[in-house]
């Protein structure tokens, strides 16, 4: 077998284990797009409907009186819910659920993204 053969076979081999690595990283994206959703909704479901409201208002930067004014409520009621919130996710204020709940949702976009990395690295390893 000659040079150029031998460069054939090994593009042959690079292209045959590119194509089952794209096909992996697709469904590897669907599985971590179905995970995000599960852990969205696995943490919502800690909280009930009014406070996933109030929750999510919070969660787009609105104030207090911006979520009273929104959801028609008075101001005991979204500091109850808020209160209510910060209890049931064992947080101290409304930013740092903001942000648990940020860091809940984007670990597996993470993990995801330092799979890809290895993947990758042992592919340039084998060629």
């Amino acid at each position: 077998m000659d040079q150029t053969e031998k460069l054939l076979v090994g593009i042959e081999h690079i292209l045959s284990v590119s194509s089952d690595l794209v096909q992996e990283v697709n469904r590897l994206k669907r599985v971590e797009e179905e995970c995000q959703m599960l852990k969205e909704k696995l943490f919502k479901k800690q909280l009930t409907s009014s406070e996933q409201d109030v929750f999510a208002l919070a969660l787009d930067g609105h104030s207090v009186k911006e979520i009273q004014d929104i959801l028609f409520k008075e101001e005991n009621t979204v500091k109850t819910q808020r209160r209510s919130i910060l209890q049931k996710l064992n947080v101290s204020s409304m930013k740092e659920a903001i942000d648990f709940f940020k860091k809940t949702t984007q670990t597996s976009s993470q993990n995801f993204t330092n799979y890809h990395q290895e993947i990758f690295q042992k592919l340039v390893k084998t060629s």
